[in-house]
């Protein structure tokens, strides 16, 4: 398929922003197949009505004064390419949050004032729909991190809509649609459980069926999302607190059964165990309602101290 058109426009974030720090909060992993990150330039290809778009990104002035310069690479721009990739860079990179009020209050305290001024210009990051969040949960239940993306990268690479380009072969995150027709034999070769598999083709069929609308989740508060979640098989806690701020930007929540918050909370606070899911809430009433922002900033110095930034 000949990607020749483009629509390629800026964007000005609220300040201050980094792309850099953003980027890597969304990734979370160098070999992250689906949100790349060159050093310069985020790139990403998603699926619009079944075709693929792919979108770069580039930061043009500093930090207090940012400019984003966006590209989308399609097979054919419409009236809606630039509006639809300008709401999903919005939301993927939280462009809109002001975030005066985290910085001062973070500022008077001890332990948050250092994070916080060391990752300046971090924005909440989000997955572009609530089912991306629940496929990224799911399939990092119970595995470390940089397995999960394992997963998650085979999973694109098998179901996600391939982009062709000079550069190579890349794919979007897979569409429920396609992911609804898998079957948990195929699943199984990628390296998912026979229980997870089924977890993921079951939502995907639910999602593609329309027994269950994902996007009316955003109109509801967080007790009802999460009673809402607990309705799917395979989420349980830590899966619903993962969509609820990465899928849908509730900054107040802390996913307090995510182990290696727990281990960066230990780190940061000299405890001398990782504190439990009812010690996490304990903890983060004094952050209230920066929990979100703050899982995000400890997540961003777990891969400063692996040497991933």
């Amino acid at each position: 398929m000949n990607h020749s058109s483009f629509v390629s426009f800026r964007l000005k974030p609220v300040p201050p922003f980094r792309l850099d720090l953003t980027a890597w909060a969304l990734r979370r992993r160098a070999n992250n197949i689906v949100d790349r990150w060159d050093g310069s330039t985020y790139r990403r290809v998603v699926a619009r009505d079944g075709e693929p778009v792919e979108i770069e990104i580039i930061q043009v002035g500093d930090p207090d004064k940012p400019i984003l310069q966006v590209t989308g690479s399609c097979s054919e721009v419409t009236s809606n390419t630039k509006p639809t990739i300008k709401a999903l860079v919005d939301r993927m990179f939280g462009l809109r949050t002001d975030l005066k009020g985290f910085y001062k209050f973070a500022g008077s305290d001890e332990k948050l004032s250092a994070l916080s001024q060391k990752f300046r210009g971090l924005k909440p990051p989000r997955f572009p729909t609530p089912f991306e969040a629940l496929v990224n949960a799911i399939s990092c239940q119970q595995l470390s991190l940089t397995v999960g993306i394992i997963l998650l990268n085979r999973l694109a690479e098998k179901y996600g809509v391939p982009f062709k380009s000079e550069k190579g072969i890349s794919h979007s995150f897979p569409l429920p649609e396609r992911l609804a027709a898998a079957n948990s034999n195929a699943l199984r070769k990628l390296g998912f459980s026979r229980q997870k598999g089924r977890y993921l083709i079951e939502l995907s069929q639910l999602v593609t069926q329309k027994k269950i609308d994902l996007d009316r989740l955003e109109n509801l508060n967080n007790e009802d999302v999460l009673d809402q979640l607990h309705g799917l098989r395979g989420v349980g806690r830590w899966t619903a607190e993962y969509v609820l701020l990465r899928g849908l930007g509730r900054l107040a929540l802390f996913p307090g059964d995510d182990v290696g918050a727990q281990n960066r909370l230990q780190r940061l606070l000299n405890l001398k165990k990782p504190p439990d899911y009812d010690t996490v809430k304990v903890i983060l009433k004094q952050w209230h309602p920066y929990g979100g922002l703050i899982y995000f900033h400890l997540l961003l110095d777990g891969l400063s101290q692996g040497g991933y930034l």
